[in-house]
């Protein structure tokens, strides 16, 4: 009888994002703060004699080798030394955290396909050892691996637990258009580089301090990101407004965008939802998760 894995991957905010220079290897260093929210993908993954087979569901969603969990099987299967392209695994994707939004779905997926196919393929590695592996994939692939909350570094792949945030409700908006990370540090750059004031209409608002239940105190909420996508996307800073007027405590693109979310006290959450509904725009409801939480979702 074939095995079988359901896996709910968790999509992450940005609670901060600070971008250094362009490195030279085209990379940028980051420092972030980044957080798991009960926004998920399902992956079922079943042990099947035959090739490596994909199947997705969702808008824009690829199953050839350039979906990231394609690409983590394969990865995970040259790890073990086995030849030819990887074999005996059939996998499931149903897309729920929207793409191209700054949520780090691909990278989720990937993580909990190298968990999948590690228990599938009883590969016996470590979960170190994924995110060693899972680094090679995509710079946030290794923090899906852990989840909660952590410090980024590096490109992002630097990963370091803290203690877990405070328990908040989450509303995220997705306008009706994408975000391509390179668009948004190619902007960034490019502002910087020209000197841009931050003044000018699209600029960040000023980082608004918030308590996460850390023992060192409120930290701000800022994205670096954010001011060079608001400059090409006014919406963004629509977005952000409008959180902020539905009562969040704090608002901040993620990542690189185009979602945008706001941190409420879990009770209001719902009701904030309600008052954000537009046409154009994808309006979901969700919390923070604990290390715990988000880990036993990928079957850590």
């Amino acid at each position: 009888m074939a095995r079988t894995l359901v896996l709910r991957p968790a999509a992450k905010i940005n609670l901060t994002l600070r971008v250094g220079p362009a490195r030279g290897d085209g990379y940028h260093d980051v420092r972030t703060l980044m957080q798991s929210v009960a926004v998920m993908d399902t992956l079922t993954v079943t042990a099947r004699r035959g090739p490596f087979a994909l199947h997705a569901s969702g808008a824009g969603v690829p199953t050839d080798d350039t979906n990231l969990v394609s690409r983590a099987a394969a990865a995970l299967w040259r790890a073990l030394g086995r030849d030819g392209p990887p074999r005996d695994a059939h996998l499931k994707l149903v897309k729920q955290i929207p793409i191209a939004a700054g949520l780090g779905g691909g990278s989720a997926d990937a993580a909990a396909a190298l968990v999948g196919l590690n228990t599938i393929w009883e590969a016996r590695r470590s979960p170190q050892q994924l995110a060693t592996i899972g680094a090679t994939l995509g710079s946030d692939v290794p923090f899906f691996l852990q989840g909660g909350t952590a410090l980024a570094s590096g490109r992002g792949e630097e990963v370091y637990p803290v203690d877990d945030a405070s328990r908040f409700g989450v509303v995220i908006v997705k306008p009706s258009f994408g975000v391509a990370t390179a668009d948004a540090y190619r902007w960034l750059d490019e502002d910087r580089a020209a000197a841009v004031d931050p003044g000018l209409p699209g600029a960040d608002a000023p980082a608004r301090d918030l308590d996460i239940g850390w023992k060192v105190g409120p930290i701000a909420l800022v994205n670096d990101l954010q001011g060079p996508v608001a400059r090409r996307h006014a919406e963004i800073r629509e977005i952000v407004d409008a959180l902020r007027q539905a009562g969040a405590r704090a608002a901040a693109m993620t990542g690189s965008g185009s979602a945008v979310f706001g941190l409420f006290a879990e009770a209001n959450a719902p009701r904030a939802a309600r008052r954000l509904q537009r046409p154009t725009w994808l309006v979901l409801v969700s919390r923070t998760l604990t290390r715990r939480e988000a880990s036993r979702r990928i079957g850590l």
